[in-house]
């Protein structure tokens, strides 16, 4: 039995993702069925947070376009579990006013493929220094 749609007007819908283990001893997202090049693969909300040190923390996102940023937010959905990669498949995009994202494709992908993308700060922040 097919999932029902997700109402037009709610601000989450992963219905497109699913989230297992991944091949690096944690989780990641996968895709529940083909995506094509452009499409929509999740949208949602974020949540900012305070007290927090995104520069030790690797599963928040960073939240603003300043550098460096203080600013760091937790995502709905699966977004929290797409892995990194230099070939990414798909793209977020952030709305920092309404504190949404959408997230798209780059390129085709497959039923059961996995979802990543290329982190926003992998460059500067420190929990990312191993990648």
């Amino acid at each position: 039995m097919a999932a029902p749609a997700t109402p037009a007007c709610s601000l989450v819908d992963c219905s497109r993702v699913y989230v297992k283990n991944d091949a690096y001893g944690g989780a990641g997202a996968f895709a529940a069925c083909p995506i094509k090049n452009g499409e929509i693969v999740e949208r949602g909300i974020v949540r900012r947070l305070t007290n927090c040190d995104g520069h030790e923390n690797p599963y928040v996102f960073t939240w603003s376009d300043e550098q460096p940023t203080t600013t760091w937010a937790t995502g709905s959905g699966c977004s929290t579990f797409y892995n990194t990669g230099e070939e990414a498949n798909t793209h977020m995009v952030r709305d920092f006013v309404n504190d949404s994202f959408e997230i798209f494709a780059t390129k085709d992908i497959a039923q059961d493929e996995e979802l990543t993308h290329v982190y926003k700060s992998k460059a500067w922040r420190k929990c990312f220094a191993v990648l």
